[in-house]
């Protein structure tokens, strides 16, 4: 049963208008789809006032009155993620594929409805992480996950115990760290055995053995991960080596192994001298190993994807000169790219703007109270101005994701640029939105 809809609450001076009616008249339809997300009629009201004051103050480009029920809904979905993600819940976002179409088709092209359909898939393919809760757990197969990439055997008993109460077999790989060294910084490097990800690949048999006895477990998966950033392949070919050659013990053994996945890690180049892998390369590699394994492979390619496909925006403060150094003070700061202070990360920093600017050496900081807050150190740069916009490149990985409000900042702004044509896909956070949730 539906829960009742609050009276929406319209934006302060703002009459009642032809938008509230519109949006009265539809409103079901965001309710139902954003509480199918969220899991929440709770959640699915705050979504609904999220996605009226939008439309009252015109923050969405789209010509919504030539259909109004599928921009309200596609609304919905992009409100209802942006929730679930500020409380960096563990949620499976479920929708069919006749939904999605019907959501997204009135506004979207057929290739993507299709990109909008593969998106939903993926979201339902596996739950990876080192520290899973019982409620995540528990959430996950609610939403019928695919499988779970597991830690440890600990949990694997508890997937096998809540699996039970809700009388359902949860598919499981065991992630296993196949000792593997890899040449990245040692916060993103996964694979050793000093590492706290995964089961001693020389222990894992073992392990798979002892876990025969849930009967809730559908044992019929294999997990690695063992690293980020990797410029070079050969050590995620290594991997793969290691891990087949523990499926076909395991078949052996009789345990119906059926897909294997393979994590991620495949670089991109920071650094102008730097090259970026061949993803074709790689593909023809993998494939190679895997035929005729009869073996369903999942990869997690992430970076190598969007990295490239991101800039971070940055206006110039001021110049300064202590001593000998000299500084650009920009307005970003490391709660906007923490890549740099938490990796020290290179970044290459260009003008918005070409000039024949001499060039300089400088440390580009942010504001931000801390000396550890900055977005390049002893940099060879163009001279930089105060107004001048800086483009700091490759932010599409880990930048706005690891985004804060540490030190009271509020998160920027993104942009989708699309050709020549450009729009705001998530608004620039206001001082409101750094205490909402806090109470007295």
């Amino acid at each position: 049963m539906q829960a009742a809809v609050k009276p929406l609450r319209l934006v302060k001076d703002q009459p009642a208008s032809e938008l509230e009616t519109l949006f009265q008249a539809h409103h079901g339809r965001v309710f139902r789809t954003a509480q199918r997300i969220t899991g929440s009629a709770a959640d699915a009201e705050d979504v609904l006032q999220t996605v009226f004051l939008r439309l009252v103050k015109g923050q969405d480009d789209y010509d919504w009155s030539k259909n109004p029920e599928a921009y309200l809904s596609r609304a919905a979905i992009n409100a209802s993620l942006d929730l679930l993600r500020s409380r960096t819940r563990a949620k499976a976002v479920s929708l069919d594929d006749s939904e999605v179409d019907e959501i997204a088709g009135s506004f979207r092209s057929p290739e993507a409805a299709h990109a909008d359909r593969e998106l939903q898939k993926l979201v339902r393919e596996a739950v990876s992480r080192l520290g899973k809760t019982a409620g995540e757990i528990d959430e996950a197969l609610a939403a019928g996950i695919f499988n779970f990439n597991c830690e440890s055997e600990p949990e694997l008993a508890l997937i096998d115990a809540l699996a039970h109460r809700r009388a359902v077999k949860a598919r499981v790989a065991l992630r296993v760290n196949p000792d593997v060294e890899t040449d990245t910084h040692h916060y993103i490097s996964t694979g050793k055995l000093a590492h706290k990800f995964g089961v001693d690949i020389a222990e894992a048999e073992v392990i798979y053995e002892r876990a025969r006895k849930h009967e809730n477990l559908l044992l019929e998966g294999v997990s690695c991960h063992i690293g980020s950033l990797l410029l070079d392949d050969a050590p995620l070919m290594e991997a793969v080596d290691r891990v087949l050659a523990l499926i076909e013990r395991l078949r052996a053994k009789g345990f119906d192994i059926r897909h294997a996945d393979l994590g991620g890690g495949l670089g991109v180049a920071y650094k102008p001298d730097e090259v970026t892998p061949s993803i074709e390369k790689f593909v023809a590699a993998l494939k190679q190993r895997l035929e005729g394994r009869n073996l369903r492979a999942v990869l997690e390619p992430g970076r190598s994807i969007v990295a490239a496909a991101g800039v971070l925006l940055t206006k110039t403060l001021y110049r300064k000169k202590t001593g000998e150094k000299d500084f650009v003070i920009v307005d970003a700061a490391m709660n906007d790219l923490i890549r740099p202070a938490l990796y020290s990360a290179y970044h290459d920093i260009l003008p918005v703007r070409q000039n024949n600017n001499p060039r300089i050496c400088a440390d580009v900081v942010g504001p931000v109270c801390e000396t550890g807050d900055f977005l390049a150190r002893d940099r060879e740069m163009p001279d930089a101005m105060p107004g001048d916009v800086l483009a700091i490149s490759t932010a599409g990985a880990y930048g706005f994701a690891q985004a804060s409000t540490y030190n009271s900042r509020r998160r920027a702004a993104e942009v989708m640029v699309e050709g020549d044509q450009w729009r705001v896909v998530r608004a620039r956070e206001s001082y409101e939105d750094l205490i909402r949730g806090e109470t007295l």
